[in-house]
């Protein structure tokens, strides 16, 4: 039996994201590392409120942040679960089909080298799993909802990743 082609599921985009806290030279550090992992330029990412306690300013950069869609988005999945010994927790898995984990240390990934000058950075991973016909929320014209039947649900999400990339869930 022939499956319906707007029921695959695909990987939507993947967010990396380092949060460091405080701007300067760390931001630098942040940015090396991410260019580093995915290959592409960051952005940064500004703070809301100011957090006296912190020491924070409101739109001071205290993070760096890429999004990766596309053909690049499967090939750094496959390099970020390795850092995680391609395991996963349960709790990983949302309800809506996207999938978030941390990596402690950016050394972990492979092709990664430590380098003194930048140290040792921890940074979230969040993936984003649609099928085809998302679009329609997101599109600037006539916006429309997904209907439930066609989101991904927190087992298919964890199916798909035990068949293309082999990962183990706990």
């Amino acid at each position: 039996m022939q499956q319906n082609p707007m029921r695959k599921i695909r990987v939507g985009k993947v967010v990396v994201n380092i949060g460091l806290g405080k701007s300067g030279e760390a931001i630098e550090r942040g940015k090396l590392v991410l260019e580093q992992v995915t290959g592409q330029k960051p952005a940064q990412t500004r703070a809301k409120r100011s957090v006296r306690d912190f020491g924070i300013h409101k739109g001071e950069p205290i993070g760096v942040v890429v999004t990766v869609r596309g053909e690049e988005a499967v090939p750094l999945i496959v390099k970020l679960l390795a850092a995680r010994e391609k395991k996963l927790n349960e709790s990983c898995f949302d309800s809506r089909g996207s999938v978030s984990f941390g990596i402690k240390e950016h050394i972990e990934i492979p092709g990664i080298r430590y380098d003194p000058a930048i140290g040792i950075l921890g940074m979230n991973v969040s993936i984003l799993l649609e099928r085809p016909g998302f679009g329609v929320a997101r599109r600037s014209r006539r916006t429309s909802k997904v209907g439930r039947a066609h989101l991904v649900s927190r087992d298919e999400a964890m199916q798909y990743f035990r068949d293309n990339f082999g990962v183990t869930v706990q």
